[in-house]
């Protein structure tokens, strides 16, 4: 946006707002940053073509929550002036949050430093605030796809069976905007998507209605096969040593991550190796010997057949689904919806392109999806994630209660299940 060069009586009106820009209609007439709504959907429109052409973007956020009254619009216009002073031109500035929150999107960018921006901001902006000023305004700079840390604790597989000490999630804790000065550690921050943590009243309705169902649906569930519960664990028990539930790191909703809890199927102590190279193997679409087809003998899968690891009693669960019962706590907790995709491990997110994080990232994880009803493991991974994202696209509750009504045929034809 082009700076008026005007005079200091119509500056102090309209601020960097030039009423004759062809989307003035789309700009704040007392600072000259765009409108909330406008800012979202370009953010929108950036991570969709980040995952297309893979260009990261930077998003930076001027949080002035704590200024108030004539002191937060002088500040504003202080801050203001000092954006469009240092920034370029093609930096898009606006209302991330109305009167609160200033953002700044940062495209076609080449080795940005985050530290270094945020501090040249504040650097910039000691010249028109005071001091305590400054102090009580927070810049944070958030980059998309944000990095990816490499994840030591991710070796859940490889003691299968074994209680994992992974419940201690300090070090991925979401901080929302507020992370002045710290490196982040979750593999994306809800921050970058405002669109899904703030939506429009008709999917805040949706929302609401499904959590309902997914209590109420859990419950019902663990009710009715609790005879079911006390049968495998018995057998579990008995037919291999170990523990009875499995617990297991994976990623949720943002990137956050929780404890995975299903029934044993594997021996413990086993090495998590081969499901890593097949994981590798299976994103890239290829097999062990380089072909296309996957490691079933041709329909493509999403889990390892013949599996030495798994037990004889392993075998007969996952065939007929039933090591995913306790599940059913993971949804009544939060952390899983009825309906949603799977979730993954943390190591198979390393390997995922941008647009299949979105399967993650943007959607809760479920029990059973679209995925589940119409391809299971006979997929790829590139249709199963399509799958997934067209559920996003087509939320609703009459699609979640066609997904659950189709889910015990799928279950009992065993179609895809190994």
């Amino acid at each position: 946006m082009k700076t008026l060069r005007i005079e200091d009586n119509t500056k102090r009106e309209y601020g960097y707002f030039d009423p004759d820009h062809p989307m003035s209609y789309l700009l704040d007439p007392e600072y000259g940053l765009y409108i909330e709504g406008y800012f979202i959907e370009r953010l929108c429109c950036e991570r969709q073509r980040t995952a297309r052409s893979k260009n990261p973007f930077l998003m930076m956020l001027v949080d002035i929550t704590k200024l108030s009254g004539k002191e937060h619009n002088e500040a504003v216009r202080n801050i203001t002036a000092v954006l469009f002073s240092s920034l370029r031109e093609t930096d898009l500035k606006g209302w991330y949050k109305t009167k609160s929150v200033i953002g700044v999107l940062f495209t076609e960018i080449s080795d940005i430093d985050k530290d270094s921006l945020r501090n040249k901001i504040y650097r910039n902006l000691s010249h028109g605030l005071k001091i305590d000023q400054i102090n009580r305004i927070e810049v944070s700079v958030h980059a998309f796809p944000d990095d990816q840390p490499a994840d030591s604790d991710s070796n859940d597989q490889k003691q299968d069976g074994q209680r994992q000490n992974g419940d201690k999630q300090n070090g991925h804790k979401q901080n929302g905007h507020k992370q002045n000065g710290h490196k982040q550690t979750s593999v994306d921050n809800s921050v970058l998507y405002p669109d899904l943590t703030r939506p429009k009243l008709s999917k805040t309705l949706y929302f609401v209605m499904k959590r309902m169902m997914d209590i109420v649906g859990s419950l019902v569930c663990m009710i009715m096969f609790a005879p079911l519960f006390v049968l495998i664990a018995v057998v579990i028990r008995l037919s291999s040593s170990g523990p009875i539930i499995f617990r297991q790191k994976r990623i949720g909703l943002f990137g956050k991550r929780f404890i995975f809890i299903k029934f044993r199927t594997m021996y413990v102590n086993n090495d998590s190796t081969v499901h890593r190279e097949y994981v590798r193997n299976l994103i890239d679409g290829q097999n062990r010997k380089g072909s296309r087809e996957n490691l079933s003998g041709g329909n493509g899968v999403y889990k390892i057949v013949n599996d030495v690891r798994v037990t004889p009693i392993g075998r007969v669960l996952r065939k007929t689904s039933l090591d995913e019962l306790p599940q059913f706590f993971n949804v009544l907790k939060g952390d899983m919806s009825l309906v949603g995709p799977r979730p993954p491990i943390p190591y198979e997110l390393e390997k995922y392109e941008v647009w299949h994080r979105r399967r993650v990232l943007e959607i809760k994880p479920g029990i059973s999806g679209l995925w589940q009803v119409r391809g299971r493991s006979r997929t790829t991974f590139d249709e199963m994630v399509r799958l997934d994202l067209r559920y996003k696209k087509e939320q609703s509750l009459w699609l979640d209660v066609k997904i659950l009504l189709q889910t015990p045929w799928a279950v009992l034809t065993a179609r895809g299940a190994y």
